[in-house]
């Protein structure tokens, strides 16, 4: 279970730093500061051929794997970007997984190539006000009418809507009293964002500034029946097979976080001298940001791990729970001890890391929560009651 990479591997990891150093800490820092997406970032990873590693290279993509993807985005946040990077690009780096593994062979065609080529993005549409992370309650409806759907309901957290091209929409074609078992009669649809049937206003988190997030109203949205993606009814099933790598993907722009972070404390605390001596001699410094790195190292060997075997076709729903739980705790601990080494200058927004403390107190919550993976853990890898 080594970190032991390819040379095609490693010379990707290269070749995008050399990318990378055209945006420096001021520019990251002035993107969150006024709430700006960062399209020159966006429109250079296109130029040079960084999106769409997981599409297959019949639809444009480099048809790669999730271990490259999670390189790619572990160096772009790891390199000054933080999530301000690697989240604005995230869906374009991996793909829309169901459409991917579901989609007929015009859907590939038409959504994957824009995609891969950085031509536009796709956001999707899962969570909503009253269900959370409890999917099989949602109620936005999908209605059959004609040679298509009518579409109502309402949507949250839904990250880059506005900058995106298309929206992947989970529904309800069948209502949840109506169905014989309760993970069935969802749907997945595919619609154009521009479409006056939505209403979006953006959501302002306490980080992440410039990714995003919008609270999303659908108002009898039209949507053709060729825009279904995978079998109606059985959109549930559908997600569950593309949920791992999302959260392995998660993982790998945690453990970047944090280990940005470590890495800027350390340099402060082998410059910063009080009392006639570098801070960094003093264990009260040095041992939390020893205990930093292990962490993150655990948490970077699991990420990886699970990514091989879901590349491999092998089952990792716990190592893709585990990696996420141990890269988001590790990411926090380790900003909020970069902080800590520098005091006041870490909690001044011109030294950066008290953006990525920011950033990181998010995936404690999402894309799924702390508390959901012991659940995951406790009741399908320990075999202990449900609790919910």
């Amino acid at each position: 279970m080594g970190l032991e990479f390819t040379p095609e591997q490693d010379m990707l990891k290269s070749e995008l730093l050399r990318l990378m150093k055209r945006f420096d800490d001021r520019y990251w820092r002035e993107k969150d500061e006024k709430w700006e997406f960062p399209q020159e970032f966006f429109e250079a990873l296109a130029e040079n051929e960084y999106f769409g590693i997981t599409i297959p290279e019949e639809y444009g993509g480099a048809g790669l794997g999730l271990v490259e993807g999670c390189i790619v985005v572990e160096e772009i946040t790891r390199a000054g970007a933080g999530f301000n990077g690697s989240q604005a690009v995230h869906t374009n780096i991996f793909g829309i997984e169901p459409v991917i593994k579901y989609g007929t062979e015009d859907q590939k065609q038409k959504f994957l190539g824009p995609i891969a080529r950085g031509e536009c993005m796709m956001a999707v549409a899962i969570t909503e006000p009253d269900a959370g992370f409890d999917t099989l309650n949602i109620s936005t409806r999908a209605v059959k009418e004609g040679n298509g759907y009518i579409l109502n309901g309402r949507k949250t957290f839904i990250s880059r809507f506005k900058e995106s091209k298309t929206v992947l929409i989970v529904t309800r074609t069948t209502p949840l009293a109506e169905v014989s078992k309760k993970t069935l009669g969802i749907s997945l649809f595919v619609a154009e964002t521009d479409d006056p049937a939505f209403e979006a206003h953006r959501i302002k988190f306490a980080g992440r500034h410039s990714v995003p997030s919008y609270d999303l109203s659908i108002d009898n949205l039209y949507v053709p029946e060729e825009n279904l993606i995978g079998e109606e009814g059985r959109g549930f099933y559908h997600l569950l097979n593309v949920l791992n790598p999302e959260r392995i993907s998660v993982a790998a722009e945690c453990v970047g976080l944090g280990r940005l972070a470590v890495e800027k404390a350390v340099d402060y605390a082998k410059e910063r001298v009080v009392f006639g001596r570098p801070i960094g001699m003093n264990q009260a410094i040095q041992f939390p940001l020893a205990e930093a790195h292990m962490k993150l190292e655990a948490a970077r060997m699991m990420t990886y791990h699970a990514a091989r075997l879901y590349d491999e076709g092998k089952p990792c729903g716990e190592e893709a729970n585990t990696a996420k739980y141990l890269a988001a705790e590790a990411a926090y601990r380790a900003t909020e001890t970069a902080v800590q080494t520098m005091g006041g200058y870490g909690y001044a927004m011109e030294q950066n890391v008290e953006r990525y403390w920011r950033e990181a107190r998010l995936t404690l919550i999402a894309p799924i929560s702390q508390e959901m993976i012991l659940n995951y853990i406790g009741s399908r890898v320990l075999e202990l009651p449900r609790s919910y």
